[in-house]
């Protein structure tokens, strides 16, 4: 009897727990298995999904939170159909936007895209909710907020036990800017949970955006796909199809390569009938034979952008060539990049199936004027300076207030003294403000007028450095065009690159070789804001010409 039984239970068990591919209309909602270990569950009402099943564990879901397009469409038509024999696709319709969920045979991956057509709907993002207690989190991880902290800025900056500052939206010691990334999430050895960024072709923010990425806290998690982010932000918003953004699961380690933006072929999408998309074939390439003037020891980056989509990649070193691949035809504004900084700007059309040859074009870098003194190097961040002298710049991952940073309000600065980081790399109207700079001039120099350049990455409600040189006092420059929500405290000195230029007549100078010239750079603005939310600038360098 005992041997019927232990057969009997054999025979069941793959029956049991076997994947079965296919889907059905449960309870609300349409049930996808995969075939595979990855079961979803996708509401009818609202295109949420509301559960999400690996190898029979639940990871969907914190307060009451789904996963879903931005933080939940609301009332929508759901359908759901099969495309061919290997391919389920979920359509969702919500006003003008159209959002599909995509599964295919024997894949744990769910494949989603969003083609938002107007600005009437709100869709920025694709948010993954991850239930608690799955996966592990340390105190010093700069997007979780540990249990006990207490809000220091707005209601997503805080510090906890130990002074350190957390934010969702400091990522630089995590994933760093837009190039820098393939996928967030996380793995505990045995699951990983990963978002597989789209190529942001219909995003904002060009290759050096900075955005968050994930948050955890002990109620639970998030993973996102951020397509349009004002935080920070001047590119405009861009509508049509994005994705797909990839919510792909594993056995604990990293997702496969294939699929990440800059690898994967998406000739399978051409025939799922989605509505924006741009058949594989379809798209066309630009390859540059290559760029003049480059400096040794910066990477060169070329980006494409229109009105309708943004591309990038990375030139090689000595040379300069480059190449970009899958692109929606169109012109385009091509821009060559000293690391963040424009050096070049020109047009390309890229025709539809087709490569587009671009000659040799030649950097136009600052860096080559001569100058009698620079602060910083022209390249459009401010690595170097103060606070900024790591590889991975420190104010990108933590609070400008942050004990584990240097004090802003550094000493005057000694021209042929100090270094470049005794200079902030940012400066505002309440922390740091009038700071000094001492140089001396040469008998021929002093003869003559000079240009005093300040380049700037980012500002802050307006702000914008002015300068006095002794007794004399510049015009007071303009706003320039920058983000209109916080930058600088939300882990981002990335704006509009400016270079202010200031005529120093000769009359402002000591007649005196011997004696210091002070440069007085000041912040001015007509906003109000106080401490480090008020008129601020990030700097990229500073120098005086000959």
């Amino acid at each position: 009897m005992l041997l019927l039984t232990t057969l009997f239970a054999v025979l069941l068990w793959p029956v049991a727990v076997a994947a079965a591919w296919g889907w059905k209309d449960q309870n609300g909602n349409y049930v996808i298995d995969s075939g595979a270990d990855l079961v979803i569950s996708v509401s009818k009402s609202n295109g949420d999904i509301n559960s999400l099943k690996y190898k029979g564990q639940e990871f969907n879901g914190w307060g009451g939170k789904n996963t879903h397009v931005e933080s939940g469409l609301g009332a929508s038509t759901v359908s759901i159909a099969s495309v061919g024999s290997n391919v389920i696709k979920v359509s969702v319709q919500h006003g003008t936007l159209k959002h599909y969920i995509v599964m295919r045979y024997k894949n744990n991956n769910v494949y989603l895209f969003t083609n938002k057509a107007d600005n009437s709907i709100s869709a920025m993002r694709y948010i993954v909710r991850i239930k608690s207690g799955i996966f592990s989190h340390a105190s010093t991880d700069a997007d979780y907020y540990d249990p006990g902290s207490s809000y220091i800025e707005a209601s997503d900056v805080s510090i906890n036990s130990d002074g350190i500052t957390k934010s969702k939206h400091y990522q630089g010691n995590t994933y760093g800017r837009t190039m820098d990334y393939d996928y967030v999430g996380k793995t505990n050895g045995k699951v990983g949970l990963y978002m597989i960024r789209s190529n942001h072709e219909k995003a904002s923010g060009g290759p050096f955006f900075r955005s968050l990425l994930t948050r955890a806290d002990a109620t639970g998690e998030d993973l996102y796909d951020i397509y349009y982010y004002n935080m920070g932000s001047t590119d405009p918003m861009r509508f049509g199809l994005q994705g797909p953004s990839i919510l792909a699961f594993t056995d604990g380690a990293a997702p496969s390569s294939s699929l990440f933006a800059r690898n994967a072929d998406w000739t399978w999408i051409d025939d799922l009938g989605l509505d924006g998309w741009t058949k594989w074939g379809d798209r066309g390439y630009a390859s540059g034979v290559g760029i003049s003037n480059m400096k040794d020891g910066y990477t060169y980056t070329v980006g494409l952008s229109n009105a309708q989509a943004q591309y990038w990649g990375v030139a090689s070193a000595g040379k300069g060539a480059w190449s970009i691949k899958k692109i929606i035809p169109g012109t385009y504004t091509m821009t060559v990049y000293k690391e963040e900084l424009e050096v070049y700007t020109g047009s390309v059309t890229i025709n539809k199936g087709a490569g587009t040859a671009v000659n040799t074009v030649k950097a136009t870098d600052p860096a080559d004027d001569t100058a009698i003194w620079r602060i910083g190097e022209w390249d459009g961040t401010p690595r170097g300076f103060l606070n900024f002298e790591d590889k991975v710049m420190k104010p990108t991952y933590m609070h400008p207030s942050d004990k584990r940073l240097a004090n802003w309000d550094a000493g005057n600065f000694i021209v042929g003294t100090s270094k470049t980081n005794g200079f902030p790399g940012y400066m505002w109207q309440d922390i740091n403000n009038n700071h000094l700079i001492y140089f001396r001039l040469t008998q021929a120099q002093l003869g003559k007028d000079h240009t005093i350049r300040l380049g700037i990455t980012q500002a802050y409600i307006n702000g914008r450095p002015t300068i006095k040189v002794n007794d004399w006092s510049a015009r007071t420059p303009g706003a320039t065009t920058q983000a209109s929500t916080r930058s600088l405290t939300t882990g981002t000195y990335r704006g509009n690159n400016v270079k202010l230029e200031y005529t120093v007549p000769s009359s402002a100078f000591k007649q005196s070789t011997s004696e210091w010239q002070i440069m007085t750079i000041s912040i001015v603005t007509g906003s109000s804001g106080t401490k480090y939310l008020s008129g601020g600038v990030s700097f990229d360098s500073i120098d005086m010409l000959a």
